[in-house]
Order: C-alpha cells, then sequence, then structure tokens
C-alpha cells in the first residue's frame, strides 16, 4: 500500500478555485460555469459565441398581420381599378399604411428586445449556455467565463518554439 493512496484515486488538483461572477442562479469559477440547473466544466467548454435570440412572436405575429393586411389592401385597390382614382392624399394615406410594419419592427424591437444568447460546444455538443436580457449581466458573465478559460490554457499554447531543431540528450 502507497502512504500517498494514489492508487485507489487520482490525485487532487492542485489549482485553486476562485470564484469569478456570482448573481443568484448563476456562478462562474476558474473550474466550474452554473447557470440555472445547467453546470459545465470550464475546460471543457470550446467555441463560445455571442448572438441574439429570436424576436418576441407576439411582435413578429402584429408585424405580419400589418404587412399582410397592408398587402391586402394595395392588391385589392390595384385589382378593382380604384388606384387610378385615389387622391394624392389617399396615396400618402397607402404608403403610410405600408409603413406601418416597419414601425412596428422598429417598435418591437425597442420595447421588447432579443435576448443576448452565449452559445458554445461541451464534449462536441453544441449548447445554448445562457441568456439574458440585461446587456450588462450578459457582458459580465461572458467576461468571468473568458476570463476562466484563460486560466486553463497550456503556459506555451501561444509561444511557438522558438527554433525547430531536434531534440538532442546531453551527455
Amino acid at each position: 500500500m502507497q502512504a500517498d493512496r494514489a492508487s485507489t484515486r487520482p490525485p487532487r488538483w492542485s489549482r485553486p478555485t476562485t470564484l469569478l461572477y456570482a448573481r443568484p442562479g448563476i456562478v462562474v469559477t476558474t473550474e466550474r460555469f452554473t447557470a440555472g440547473r445547467s453546470s459545465y466544466a470550464v475546460a471543457d467548454l470550446t467555441h463560445l459565441r455571442t448572438a441574439r435570440g429570436p424576436h418576441d412572436r407576439l411582435a413578429v405575429r402584429v408585424v405580419t398581420l400589418a404587412a399582410v393586411g397592408a398587402g391586402t389592401a394595395g392588391v385589392l385597390l390595384g385589382f378593382t381599378g380604384g388606384l387610378e382614382r385615389l387622391t394624392a392624399g389617399a396615396y400618402l394615406g397607402l404608403g403610410a399604411v405600408c409603413l406601418l410594419p416597419v414601425l412596428l419592427v422598429l417598435l418591437g424591437d425597442r420595447w421588447r428586445p432579443p435576448a443576448h444568447e452565449l452559445h458554445g460546444h461541451c464534449l462536441g455538443t453544441e449548447l445554448l449556455l445562457f441568456s439574458s436580457d440585461d446587456r450588462e449581466q450578459f457582458d459580465q458573465v461572458v467576461d468571468a467565463l473568458h476570463q476562466a478559460r484563460k486560466q486553463h490554457r497550456y503556459p506555451d499554447a501561444d509561444d511557438p518554439a522558438p527554433t525547430a531543431t531536434y531534440w538532442r540528450p546531453t551527455r
């Protein structure tokens, strides 16, 4: 039997764990990233990227209905010959109706913006790691996670070998 008991379990990792970010439901340490019920080892996370989530469903439906209504009104007026009898004011009104979906898109993104999302690969599977409506909180979590990943890099990974020679033993 060995004194350090290495035969029964591997030796513990000697690097201390440092807390980088902690808020209710979100914890980033140098070893683990936890968001909600999901927890990942920082060393397993690769290909991190940020993106914006989908638009709000209600806003998409309202814009779609407004665009269909404006298009239907234009097509009906074109087929019935009503476009030739319209006054200048009616054309301005029809133009305003056609711009309504664009204005609704801008207002919808202003009132209910798409969420900020952090995607990455964990053990070969692409996952949505974190999502937040708060830009400041999202940036803090992403910065803490990047800082944790920097500590898991090998120290020589960024510096190439100074010369490409064969290794020879010293005699």
